[in-house]
């Protein structure tokens, strides 16, 4: 028997006007709350070890809001014990929710900034759950079990059916009209017990994208997942009279959306309902549904856990991994390279649509030229150097159309992105971009992460794979089974993939995926060979797992934690141009 602790905080926002974090609007703002946000931790502690996993509603864990978790909990509750190692940080991803929380400039350039007041909201939060948890910890029992959706529920969609048909494990295409078939409708379980087999909680994992709410509301809200999470606590009030946590944590949630609806008035997708916030509730409700259903069958069919607790895990630089063979089908000297973000993203998705498809087009031309030059320079110099460099970079990041580089800072070719050529009046996050750089905040932090953290938790005869950005449903596959198949002399029977944790770096796409081009392979920024690269650095964690705890390596190198000051704000802007960060009246009506 396990000693397992539940915990949950509140993350409330009295004030409004807040940047939120996943759509990338400048406009997309707070103007209220619909939902409150939570923060919800389960301990568990078994012998001489215990591990935390932590779910958030927001859009993603950042390097730096771990980091600083991580140093709150040392000053203030150093007795807990608590490392990098066995904390794992994860989001259910909502993108209705404050941003500007990390010190890469990239993820706050919609905001515009870094924002104190959000950062220290979330990580007291956090750190409050996870002292909660902590302090809970009573003798309780684990068990396990999956259900399915049935086919006829309309919860999740794959939106990019071509790119998945693409890959060799779908024998029979789908068609566009049945991509709810394209999809991992399993919903995997874990039920928490105590000594008298009344339940103190609940955490799932099944993957679909919290987006029910667009970018076309601007009120806090924890959609779906949120939601869900609510209803399933409601329910163990009233049923078992406990106030048990229920955490609707993400699985390979890349390519998989919670819209089937097409609204001719927005041009998107969206839910059941006209009303977004209704569609999420209505999502929310299926999801609840099935995991009432699954949590009511375990006592009878459900899996016992046993065994020992275990944690690792590490950093690697995924802009410089050299990939084995044998995930390239044979191929040598293929590596990943700097990041970049492709034109195929900037297009936008069904979730979301982007720049229009003419223009799209045209950049993807435009750039596909100057590619071409570039290598044909390269390929006539004398510099080898230069020339080894060129060839590897657009030979990792083929056939996409890279509009920038986050590595170097390059935006749409220019080197000094305040001298970009595209006017500001095309987009005002354009204008931030150029207005930060003439500042030299792009000098200061890196754009994006590079150095991620990969972790994995064993508990008994689970594994759960802690992955820094959103993996789509094939790509979550091949690595299960990477995993699976090293962990099973451990006596590891199922692994269970938590995406956006402990960071965030866009998303993990199979190579095929990649190769098609759409939305989630122009931002899967490491190229073609990404998520090979992850397979590789979780299958050699796995294989440290194998190893006595005092014979394990540690060959990551951690990234750089940034001071304070040098991470761009919305103050800087300001000293910049006073007006910059007031947006015309009539846009934000325009923009909901």
């Amino acid at each position: 028997m396990y000693k397992i602790g539940v915990g949950k905080a509140v993350i409330n926002f009295e004030e409004i006007d807040y940047g939120m974090l996943g759509y990338g609007m400048h406009w997309h703002r707070t103007t209220g709350t619909e939902t409150p946000l939570h923060a919800r931790a389960l301990v568990i502690q078994h012998k001489d070890k215990k591990l935390a996993f932590i779910n958030v509603e927001f859009c993603f864990p950042t390097i730096y809001l771990k980091h600083g978790v991580l140093e709150k909990l040392n000053a203030e509750y150093p007795e807990l014990a608590y490392i990098n190692d066995n904390i794992m940080l994860t989001a259910q991803h909502t993108h209705s929710a404050p941003g500007g929380y990390t010190q890469h400039f990239v993820y706050n350039v919609a905001n515009p900034g870094f924002n104190e007041v959000v950062y220290d909201k979330y990580r007291d939060g956090i750190v409050e759950a996870l002292v909660a948890a902590d302090k809970d910890q009573k003798n309780a029992s684990i068990k396990h079990l999956i259900g399915e959706f049935d086919k006829a529920i309309p919860v999740c969609f794959n939106r990019s059916v071509k790119a998945y048909n693409k890959n060799p494990e779908i024998d029979i295409r789908v068609p566009r009209k049945k991509r709810h078939l394209a999809a991992d409708r399993t919903m995997k379980l874990l039920r928490f017990d105590d000594e008298n087999g009344e339940p103190i909680g609940v955490c799932n994992w099944f993957g679909v994208h919290t987006t029910s709410v667009s970018n076309q509301n601007n009120k806090i809200c924890a959609d779906n997942k949120g939601y869900a999470s609510q209803y399933f606590e409601e329910y163990l009030k009233l049923t078992y009279n406990k106030e048990g946590i229920s955490i609707f944590a993400q699985d390979a949630a890349g390519d998989i959306s919670p819209n089937f609806i097409w609204d001719r008035k927005s041009r998107e997708y969206r839910g059941q309902f006209e009303d977004d916030y209704k569609s999420a509730a209505y999502n929310g409700q299926l999801q609840f549904e099935k995991a009432k259903e699954i949590f009511e069958a375990i006592p009878k069919i459900g899996k016992t856990i046993e065994g020992d607790l275990d944690y690792i895990s590490t950093f690697v630089d995924m802009t410089n991994v050299t990939i084995d063979k044998k995930y390239t089908g044979g191929l040598e000297h293929q590596t990943t390279s700097d990041a970049t973000i492709g034109m195929a993203f900037l297009e936008g998705t069904t979730d979301g649509q982007g720049a229009s498809s003419v223009l799209g087009q045209a950049i993807k031309i435009l750039f596909g030229s100057g590619r071409k030059v570039e290598v044909l320079a390269a390929r006539m110099s004398k510099n080898k150097e230069r020339q080894e460099a060129f060839l590897k970079y657009y030979s990792a990041h083929h056939p996409k159309t890279i509009v920038m580089n986050l590595s170097k800072g390059i935006v749409a070719g220019a080197k000094k992105p305040e001298k970009l050529i595209l006017p500001d009046f095309v987009d005002p996050t354009v204008k931030f971009i150029k207005a930060a750089s003439r500042l030299g905040e792009g000098q200061k932090t890196p754009w994006v992460p590079e150095k991620l953290p990969v972790q994995i938790f064993v508990v008994g005869q689970l594994a759960i794979v802690g992955i820094p950005g959103e993996i789509t449903t094939i790509a979550g596959q091949r690595l299960r089974k990477t995993v699976g198949d090293v962990l099973k002399e451990r006596g590891v029977t199922d692994v269970l993939l938590a995406p956006y944790a402990n960071g965030f770096a866009g998303y993990i796409t199979t190579y095929e995926e990649y190769r098609t081009q759409l939305y989630e392979g122009g931002h899967t920024i490491f190229g073609k060979w990404t998520l090979a690269a992850y397979q590789m650095q979780f299958e050699a964690l796995s294989k440290e797992l194998l190893k006595e705890e005092k014979e394990r390596e540690d060959v990551g190198v951690a990234p750089d934690i940034f001071d304070r000051e040098d991470i761009w704000t919305a103050k800087e802007l300001a000293k910049d141009d006073p007006i910059l960060l007031q947006a015309p009246e009539e846009e934000l009506e325009e923009k909901g």
